[in-house]
């Protein structure tokens, strides 16, 4: 059997004589034959006794390994890219379409935004830093307990418990009513007594244990400007920071002069920041929000507030967390609220329509008479804000006309209860802690402008 094998592998050798392998051969290593010892060198033995036939034999079963080789460039076929695709040019175009229209639009944005802030020229009316007390030929200390038709529950008051400089900064607030005055039947009456409103029920108050009616359950302070600063046009920056504390209602705000259109709504009125001392869990928004708005209407059931009333939350903070400047510029063209630049802007109504037409009031009021439009007659659309305001800063506390919502975040009272104020002072171990730590709004300066060619300006 061997020797078969041998004479065949002689005569293989004779006929076909091995060449030695090169790099350039596409090298493939054979399968071992059937009875090949696996773990046998590779290479052949030195002994002299094998002979040439065996030599040729080992040449042929030497395993063959794979060599690669250098791939040269331009060698391999890439027909993808003789061939385009049309479309794949898009997937570049679009994405930078994108980007052009992106960049387009945000320059756009900014320069309405620049467009909308025009640069006037002012008179300064008002630059107060209370470095010199509260000077009283500038402000005045409002006195009554009607709650200004809002059904608050403060009177408000012209002592220095209430309103005073502190620090160089003027402080409003507020206190709890004495006791007394609630606890037993009692008569607070203002008349002749200091109270500033013209309105009887503005100044007469009472506690009444039979019928669960009581006086003024908190004291605060509310003061104006009236006597010493007014604008007609111009700006307003009121540098504060606002209380904390539950039900508290916080407001920088403008009243006409001369309510020349008639009374409240028609002589409108300029909401320039209003906010809740509540913090920012309360459902209505706490001190981390704020609002501006303006108010203006042919009778006070049609109040057109609605139409411009826009809110502004607070960054990761509150604004009773530190300091802010709520600003209000107003031309004969628009007005607008703003909060630290003017680029902030809150509310901004254009006048471009007479308001009568902007408040979209009914035709009739509820008894069916018939609205006429009080403002029509002076052809201008900034009518009835075009006359003289004056600027009003307050705390309020509480109300019963839908300022803090029925039966919501723990409120200890509803508006259309008889004896709100009394179910309010019931619940003041409720609410009173939370004033006890910045329950006062601390005003650091007021600065009015006058826009030039008004007012002597």
């Amino acid at each position: 059997m061997s020797h078969a094998r041998q004479a065949t592998a002689s005569s293989t050798a004779t006929e076909t004589p091995a060449r030695s392998l090169t790099p350039e051969d596409d090298v493939i290593q054979p399968a071992l034959r059937p009875g090949a010892n696996p773990f046998a060198t590779p290479y052949g033995s030195s002994s002299a006794s094998r002979n040439a036939s065996s030599t040729a034999l080992h040449l042929m079963d030497q395993p063959r390994y794979f060599h690669s080789r250098r791939v040269k460039k331009g060698s391999i076929e890439r027909p993808w890219m003789d061939k385009k695709d049309p479309k794949e040019k898009w997937v570049t175009i679009i994405p930078l379409i994108g980007i052009f229209a992106g960049l387009a639009l945000s320059g756009v944005l900014i320069w309405d935004g620049l467009r909308s802030v025009v640069n006037h020229n002012y008179c300064q009316v008002l630059n107060e830093d209370f470095s010199n007390g509260l000077n009283s030929k500038i402000w005045t200390k409002e006195v009554e307990v009607g709650g200004y038709g809002n059904g608050q529950f403060e009177m408000t008051t012209n002592t220095d418990e209430n309103a005073f400089v502190q620090d160089g900064m003027l402080y409003i607030k507020p206190t709890l009513q004495d006791a007394s005055l609630i606890e037993k039947n009692n008569v607070i009456n203002l008349l002749g007594n200091g109270c500033t409103s013209t309105i009887a029920s503005d100044c007469i108050a009472g506690t009444n244990l039979t019928n669960g009616t009581i006086v003024n359950p908190v004291k605060s302070a509310r003061l104006n400007t009236k006597l010493g600063a007014t604008i007609k046009f111009g700006r307003v920056e009121v540098t504060a920071q606002l209380p904390a504390g539950d039900w508290l209602w916080p407001a920088i705000w403008m009243l006409p002069r001369d309510n020349k259109y008639g009374d409240w709504p028609r002589s409108g009125e300029i909401d320039i920041m209003e906010s809740r001392g509540n913090n920012w869990t309360y459902g209505q928004g706490g001190n981390n929000i704020v609002s501006s708005t303006l108010h203006w209407g042919p009778n006070a059931a049609n109040d057109a507030w609605w139409r411009n009333n826009v809110k502004r939350k607070a960054l990761h903070t509150t604004y009773a967390a530190g300091f802010h400047t709520f600003g209000l510029e107003w031309s004969e063209k628009y007005i607008f609220t703003y909060i630290d630049t003017r680029l902030l802007q809150v509310m901004y109504t254009h006048f471009n329509e007479p308001f009568f037409k902007y408040g979209q009031f009914p035709l009739s009021d509820s008894n069916g008479t018939r609205l006429e439009d009080p403002w029509s007659y002076t052809g201008r659309d900034s009518t009835p804000f075009d006359q003289d305001f004056y600027l009003i800063l307050n705390v309020a506390v509480g109300s019963t006309n839908g300022w803090f919502k029925d039966g919501a975040s723990g409120k200890p009272w509803l508006d259309g209860s008889a004896t709100a104020p009394r179910d309010f002072w019931d619940a003041r171990n409720q609410w009173y802690p939370t004033w006890q730590k910045g329950g006062e709004m601390r005003i650091k300066s007021v600065k009015m402008w006058q826009q030039q060619g008004y007012n002597g300006c």
